[in-house]
């Protein structure tokens, strides 16, 4: 049976590229964007082409509850459901606390945290009838020890990893298993604010002696949607050893 999956923030980085895994195995993939509308639909239509399985780009900012309610409205005109939910939608924001304005924390807060309200609420009813689920968010090390001049960030992904840990007691009697990756320094759009000489400082602090891919990350994802019904609750660092 072809189950599928709906991902968040799947316009670039790590979420372009779990697309691209689920679909070259054949799940249907509901792939959504706040913006990029057009780089989405191509991408859509090419990963349809590429590997004959249904992909929908779905143009909504789920940092908005309203607008989450409208994407799920278009899910479910094409089917029940995900059977697998991939929690991606993320921003940063570098700065000291007390230069930051209010929007930008409600930004932060609302893109970064309440959409996964807003997404696993409407998510939960196809999964507890189908007695089967999954539930990945993507975290950050961050959220677990905290980060000088991204104190939102952190605060965001620190809520990420307790929303985690609590919707996973409340899911497990259902088989449905809830669980967060914590992203250490991935090679994406995000991280390359930095220069030369600081991705250089940075590499050398990682014990790994590099940058997490995109496609490690998609793999982690994959793996956690397609086995591992006992693990759940779980804050899964991939991060090179780095904290």
């Amino acid at each position: 049976m072809i189950k599928t999956v709906l991902i968040t923030g799947a316009s670039h980085g790590i979420g372009k590229e779990a697309a691209r895994l689920f679909a070259s195995r054949h799940w249907n993939v509901f792939l959504n964007c706040k913006t990029s509308a057009k780089d989405m639909i191509a991408f859509s239509e090419d990963l349809s082409r590429t590997y004959k399985t249904a992909c929908t780009p779905l143009i909504y900012d789920i940092s908005d509850d309203a607008q989450a309610e409208d994407m799920f409205a278009e899910i479910h005109a094409i089917s029940k459901g995900p059977d697998v939910l991939v929690n991606n939608a993320g921003i940063s924001y570098i700065g000291l606390l007390d230069a930051m304005n209010i929007d930008d924390w409600n930004r932060v807060i609302n893109t970064n945290l309440t959409s996964l309200f807003s997404c696993c609420k409407r998510a939960i009813p196809h999964m507890l009838h189908e007695k089967s689920g999954k539930i990945i968010n993507i975290s950050s090390v961050w959220g677990n020890v905290g980060a000088s001049c991204e104190v939102a960030y952190s605060a965001s992904k620190g809520g990420v990893n307790a929303f985690t840990k609590a919707l996973a007691k409340e899911l497990a009697p259902s088989n449905i298993q809830v669980n967060a990756i914590a992203c250490g320094v991935i090679d994406t759009r995000m991280n390359r604010c930095f220069s030369e000489d600081e991705r250089r400082e940075l590499m050398e602090e990682i014990p790994a002696g590099r940058f997490g891919s995109p496609q490690e990350t998609a793999q982690l994802i994959y793996d956690l949607a397609t086995g591992h019904d006992y693990l759940t609750g779980q804050i899964i660092s991939l991060d090179g050893g780095w904290c």
